[in-house]
């Protein structure tokens, strides 16, 4: 098969690409705003240290969420790493990058089911990647990246 789960012990070679996309400010913003209602919830409740306990707990918590939910791809010379996943650049090609209302359509009414996806509802733009693994009933990837067409001319470039 060509995906794989990653390994920590697995040498996937020098990056050369890479991409981490973290929560944008709109949604630090909005969680922030939806935190301290609850603290101010809390505040008129209970008082001022029941407040300052749930908020220093809500932020912990929304720092665990963000660095969890953060999508890395990495481009070696050899693997295509997405998230927690990683294939062979072997079994991938038709790289095309996706603007705003094709990814919505693709990852809407036109999805398949049995395609891969490591998406972020926070990102506008994406790269649906082909699979030529005849063992991997996987039709494509659907990535979210900020940086579609520099990706996929990467990877076409790669792939000759």
């Amino acid at each position: 098969m060509g995906k794989i789960n990653r390994h920590k012990d697995l040498d996937y070679g020098v990056p050369i690409y890479q991409e981490k996309m973290n929560w944008s400010k709109s949604l630090w913003l909005f969680v922030i705003f939806m935190a301290a209602s609850v603290s101010l919830s809390i505040w008129a409740a209970l008082g001022n240290g029941a407040a300052l306990a749930v908020s220093l707990i809500q932020l912990g918590l929304l720092i665990f969420v963000a660095k969890r939910t953060a999508l890395v791809i990495t481009v070696t010379k050899g693997w295509l790493l997405v998230g927690p996943a990683a294939i062979e650049r072997a079994f991938i090609h038709n790289f095309k990058a996706l603007e705003s209302a094709e990814f919505k359509r693709i990852r809407g009414v036109d999805a398949d089911p049995a395609s891969f996806l490591q998406i972020r509802f926070w990102v506008s733009t994406a790269i649906k990647i082909d699979l030529r693994d005849p063992k991997d009933k996987t039709p494509y990837w659907l990535i979210s990246t900020n940086r579609a067409s520099e990706l996929a001319k990467l990877l076409n470039v790669a792939e000759r």
